[in-house]
């Protein structure tokens, strides 16, 4: 059995508080994070305090962040504090800022990608912070993700159409009325063209990823 610990609004306080209906945790995604966590059995959930964690040396068998870094002051000091409490694996899911613009939603409010790839550190940032070998793994988002993060709606842009869809992605709260205004009406023209044409937004859907090291 897994005992998880959450510290700093780690996911699994995150997303108990969370009362959005398009925000629920993709059990496939939570899969590949338990298999990178292997079979640790203490397991320190970190969230948006990292930078001075009150436990001792390798007091865990592992730790994990899920999309915590970009809300980090100093991410460096936070992940050498994972590494610390952890004698096994630290597990990062993140997105990695160099695919971040790679989506169709930048035709329509690139302010908010632009926002998003700028909060988030690089892999190789990740990696020298924590020191060691690691693996970085491509974590596919399904097409039917349950998640509240952007990308989970590749394939249904229509969702996102929907204010409280975007609030799970916070980058949106960083761009003005304007830029929201002008996402709404660009893509519900797109999503609803004219008679014998398709929606030009739907051929835009593309497939967003994220990494985790």
């Amino acid at each position: 059995m897994t005992t998880r610990t959450p510290y700093g609004g780690g996911a699994i306080g995150s997303r108990a508080a969370r009362r959005s209906p398009h925000g629920r945790p993709d059990e496939r995604i939570a899969r590949v994070v338990a298999e990178a966590l292997g079979g640790s059995r203490t397991v320190l959930d970190v969230g948006t305090v990292a930078e001075d964690l009150p436990f001792a040396d390798g007091e865990f068998d592992a730790a994990m962040t899920l999309f915590g870094v970009r809300q980090w002051p100093d991410v460096r000091a936070g992940l050498r504090e994972m590494r610390r409490v952890t004698r096994g694996p630290v597990v990062i899911l993140t997105r990695d800022p160099a695919l971040v613009r790679d989506f169709w939603l930048y035709r329509y409010a690139p302010e908010v990608l632009d926002t998003e790839a700028l909060s988030h550190p690089t892999v190789e940032e990740l990696a020298s912070a924590l020191g060691g070998s690691g693996t970085v793994r491509t974590v596919p988002i399904p097409l039917d993700c349950t998640d509240g993060f952007s990308e989970a709606y590749y394939g249904r842009p229509e969702t996102l159409l929907d204010p409280a869809a975007r609030q799970g992605c916070p980058a949106w709260s960083f761009v003005d009325d304007r830029v929201r205004e002008h996402f709404d009406r660009t893509l519900r023209a797109d999503l609803s063209p004219g008679p014998g044409t398709r929606s030009s937004a739907t051929c835009a859907v593309g497939r967003a990823t994220r990494d985790h090291w």
